[in-house]
């Protein structure tokens, strides 16, 4: 007798193989940075969280952006800096992310934090902290509607 094994939590979002695009906005949302600003905001985030920031993807060609994945819909809830984009669901406009499989070969693109269960999407708010504290004026918020 064989019991069935139970999968480990994973995201539907994320393939089983290889790399997938998917579409802002459904599954999550992302912020965008490169660079420096990119590596630094990644590199403290891992440290205020303890190594467990949630998901973070490295593109490993072209200009090597960082992509941050909140929850659906909520990236524009913050004004970000110069430099920063948020890729979302809006009306006349579409934004796909690649995905990366969580083992085996992924190049292009490779996780920098992986998602958990407890930590299945990485904290907007923790996020627009450290991004606007290296940014000249510091954090800024969204003007209400």
């Amino acid at each position: 007798m064989y019991e069935k094994i139970a999968n480990p939590w994973l995201p539907t979002w994320i393939p089983d193989t290889g790399h997938a695009l998917r579409h802002a906005g459904i599954h999550f949302d992302a912020v965008r940075m490169k660079g420096a600003q990119a590596e630094g905001a990644a590199a403290e985030l891992l440290l205020r969280t303890h190594f467990d920031a949630g998901p973070i993807i490295r593109e490993l060609t072209g200009e090597r952006y960082l992509y941050f994945l909140l929850p659906p819909q909520t990236a524009t809830t913050h004004r970000w800096p110069p430099g920063v984009r948020t890729l979302t669901r809006a009306a006349g406009y579409s934004a796909y992310v690649g995905v990366p499989a969580l083992t085996g070969v992924t190049w292009p693109l490779e996780w920098r934090s992986m998602p958990t269960e407890e930590v299945p999407f990485v904290k907007g708010e923790l996020l627009h902290e450290v991004v606007g504290r290296s940014s000249v004026g510091g954090p800024r918020s969204a003007r209400p509607a």
